[in-house]
């Protein structure tokens, strides 16, 4: 029983034998792994085995992508068979909303050079001859997916580590994890400590509660997963690939001439609510026929010889899933040098090796290898530990695997918790609410004899008419924005201005009553967060991100405040509730409502300061994000109520009506204005995304990533950039994000976002293209461009300005 070690890892599943093996392959020998029982013996060792690529995002896939290329070559390396068989996989539809969706996906993976072809249902025979295709729209052929056994693929893992100097160690397990001054310190288990530097939590539906006894957020939950297992079918083709039916819940997988047939039904079956045995080894959950009676009754009808077959293995086995069907991967952001792999939504074996190639590269160098954003734990919300809310919402995410992925797909489960203070005036004047980090937010508000709720499609949904009128009035009136989730601390101190100087690639050290956009940068000089600065007081400051980066973001900034500083961090977004004023018409009714100078002359744009407002002290910023005249107001959320009905009393003369983030997406489109998670991450730059106004190179002390940025400046123009994009044609689709960009016959790039721009009447995106001798406008307009939207290239053109008020005039009247 060692006493120490460099990385320790808590639990034996696939997921913790992949760190160990990538952290030995790594040159990081001093590796323990602990599992309390016996390897694979929770969940890994039930999985179905399918290995397929494509995944919801780009990282998911790329991971994915990976582990399908390691499972090819690991047994050869090992020498421990895996059971690995590349059979391919289809993905078939039974309508045509369905089919949009694969040939969405199908188009978003030539970006990495995925293998993919369409199909029609005539070739789905041909390939899995035992499926009866009355119904069957098309669908798509993936040549590199595959199957594998579950539990020889993590021996092999397991041999490969014990190969590189790891300590593999069964019936031990870890039962506290230690925490010393903010970091992870080791681990006790049943046998003593061990003590490490680094600790990995890989320990599948046990990870909540484990994390839990140190103030960390991992939140999952387990669920009931069924499948069966006929007996041998005589005739049976021995080759058939693994078939997705994503409308009807199902996926088949032929084994040794039986054919198992699983399911992601739409209302799961939560368990262990109350809590799992420690000593469930290897265990199975009782037999629900009832519950698998419609998924089978489905199956007969489309695979007819299952009628006639007897069930040789009903099986039911618990599987962990997280409130957004999106793993829990990356350094906590309680507790530093404590690491996660957990939660995987039943795609833990498919993403095995390049999560644990991500993480050991992550554990080795301190930062994320790619932009993880979409899987990082820190995207959680403390409260998503409640163990209510995780029961009601894994009810919807396990069948969400299967489900439509429709665009601004709102969940409906555990919802209504987190609401700002204007929330009921809001649906009063029909706010359709949606979510974000669980925050109610509206996303439009409802037309005259409309519903205030969104019917799903790929082009424009019922939305799409109420969206316009409030980006058009926005335009010509004025439009009030909740924007109460947006996230605020407050950072104070004799210190403060020389950390967030070094922190922000900008320069704060303005006077007070200046906000500052900035961007927070790593060593590589990718951009970590998107931030807004105010500068309150010599000793005082308010930093503004966005909602979803919430804990993510302030744990970056605690972590980048030097020991010895004096500088205090609080999130006061709670108590700091937001209303955005926007329009050429919210000067004027700032007037209406306040005593004070609103003129250029006396509020320039990049202003903030505390105005009277009806009885109430608010502190306006004048800022925008949808490209209009406007302004920001902050006030404590006491006020909330009469600030909101002083603004709409007084509007009525202005034109004033509420607005919805669907509208924001709209106009900030036009304007250009980026939105981090989507359009800049962790591998963008500031000069690559266009930011960089936003840089002070020469402010002194520097900042984080100014090395990095230097080397970028120096070599001329970027060889990467994010431009506007915009469809030609006036009936052009959608754009949503990852549709491949083509030049010349090839792929330059990809967009990261889009939606129509209603005040120039487009689709709209943006997107990186890359070229070796770098991009300009003039590199943009020497070929034309087409956008691969649904297996279908449209012409589009492309610029480096906005396509909207390109001077910004309309923010200076």
């Amino acid at each position: 029983m060692p006493e120490q070690a460099d990385v320790v890892i808590v639990g034996g599943g696939i997921a913790g034998c992949s760190v160990a093996y990538h952290l030995t392959k790594l040159g990081i020998t001093d590796v323990v792994l602990c599992e309390r029982k016996q390897l694979t013996c929770g969940t890994t060792w039930h999985a179905a085995g399918l290995v397929t690529q494509l995944r919801a995002t780009r990282q998911m896939t790329e991971l994915a992508k990976y582990t399908g290329e390691l499972f090819g070559r690991l047994e050869a390396e090992t020498g421990q068979a895996t059971g690995f068989m590349q059979r391919g996989s289809l993905r078939v539809a039974n309508t045509e909303a369905r089919f949009e969706e694969l040939a969405r996906g199908a188009s978003m993976g030539r970006n990495f050079g995925l293998p993919v072809d369409m199909v029609t249902p005539g070739e789905i025979k041909e390939r899995w001859s035992p499926v009866n295709i009355d119904g069957i729209v098309g669908g798509f052929w993936f040549p590199n997916d595959g199957q594998v056994n579950p539990t020889d693929v993590t021996m092999a893992y397991v041999k490969g580590a014990r190969t590189g100097g790891a300590c593999i160690l069964e019936n031990t397990p870890v039962t506290k994890i230690l925490v010393e001054n903010g970091r992870v310190c080791g681990v006790v288990t049943d046998k003593g400590e061990i003590r490490a530097d680094k600790v990995v939590i890989c320990g599948g539906m046990w990870s909540r509660d484990l994390a839990a006894q140190i103030g960390v957020t991992l939140p999952l939950h387990a669920a009931e997963h069924f499948y069966i297992v006929t007996e041998t079918i005589p005739g049976l083709p021995t080759n058939l690939p693994v078939l997705f039916l994503g409308d009807e819940c199902s996926y088949y997988k032929e084994d040794a001439g039986k054919l198992l047939l699983g399911c992601f039904e739409p209302v799961a079956k939560p368990w262990g609510h109350n809590g799992i045995s420690p000593d469930f080894c290897f265990d199975s959950l009782p037999e629900d026929f009832e519950h698998f009676e419609p998924i089978l009754e489905m199956a007969t009808r489309r695979v007819p010889l299952l009628a006639d077959v007897g069930i040789k293995l009903f099986f039911n086995g618990p599987e962990s899933f997280t409130p957004d069907d999106r793993y829990l991967l990356g350094e906590t952001a309680e507790v530093s040098g404590l690491f996660c792999a957990t939660g995987f939504n039943s795609v833990g074996i498919l993403s095995s090796g390049g999560v644990g190639k991500a993480l050991s590269e992550w554990i080795r160098d301190g930062r994320p290898p790619v932009d993880l954003a979409d899987v990082d734990v820190r995207r959680t919300m403390s409260f998503q530990s409640n163990k209510k809310y995780l029961y009601d919402r894994t009810t919807e995410t396990l069948g969400l695997l299967f489900d439509m992925h429709w665009p601004y797909r709102q969940f409906a489960t555990a919802r209504h918790i987190r609401k700002s203070p204007f929330h009921d005036r809001l649906m009063a004047v029909g706010a359709c609410m949606t979510e974000a980090a669980a925050y109610e937010r509206p996303g439009f508000f409802a037309l005259p004899g409309m519903k205030a709720e969104i019917d799903y499609s790929y082009g424009r949904q019922n939305w799409f008419g109420a969206c316009g009128e409030e980006s058009r009035n926005t335009a010509d009136n004025v439009t009030l924005f909740d924007h109460s989730c947006f996230v605020k601390y407050w950072i104070e101190g004799r210190d403060a201005c020389a950390v967030l100087n070094r922190i922000c690639a900008n320069n704060v050290d303005v006077p007070a009553g200046r906000v500052v956009y900035t961007q927070w940068l790593n060593e590589l000089g990718g951009i970590e967060a998107d931030v807004t600065v105010t500068r309150i007081s010599e000793t005082a400051y308010m930093v503004v991100t966005i909602a979803v980066s919430q804990r993510r973001d302030l744990a970056w900034l605690k972590r980048h405040i030097p020991a010895d500083a004096h500088v205090f961090v609080q999130d006061v977004t709670s108590g700091l509730p937001m209303l955005a004023l926007m329009g050429p018409k919210s000067r004027d009714l700032l007037r209406a409502v306040s005593p004070d100078d609103f003129s250029e002359a006396a509020f320039p744009f990049g202003t903030s300061r505390e105005i009277d407002l009806g009885y109430a002290r608010v502190r306006a910023s004048r800022l925008t994000f949808v490209g209009e005249l406007g302004w920001e107001l902050y006030m404590p959320a006491e006020f909330a109520a009469h600030v909101f009905d002083k603004l709409a009393e007084a509007g009525a003369d202005f034109g004033l009506r509420p607005g919805g983030y669907f509208a924001i997406n709209s106009l900030r489109m036009e304007k250009g204005y980026r939105h981090w998670g989507h359009d800049i991450g962790e591998e963008d730059s500031p000069l690559q995304a266009g930011l960089g106004f936003a840089v002070a190179f020469d402010k002194p002390g520097g900042f984080i990533g100014r090395d990095a940025l230097l080397l970028q400046k120096e070599a001329g123009k970027p060889r990467r950039r994010l431009v506007q994009l915009r469809l030609q044609a006036e009936d052009a689709p959608l754009l949503y994000h990852h549709e491949p960009i083509w030049r010349g016959g090839k792929i330059v790039g990809s967009v990261t976002s889009g939606a129509y721009g209603h005040r120039i009447g487009a689709s709209l995106g943006m997107g990186y293209v890359e070229c070796e001798g770098g991009v300009d406008d003039a590199w943009l307009a020497a070929a034309p461009l087409e956008i691969e939207i649904a297996w279908k290239r449209y012409k589009a053109i492309a610029q480096l300005k906005p396509w909207y008020d390109p001077k910004g005039e309309r923010l200076r009247p």
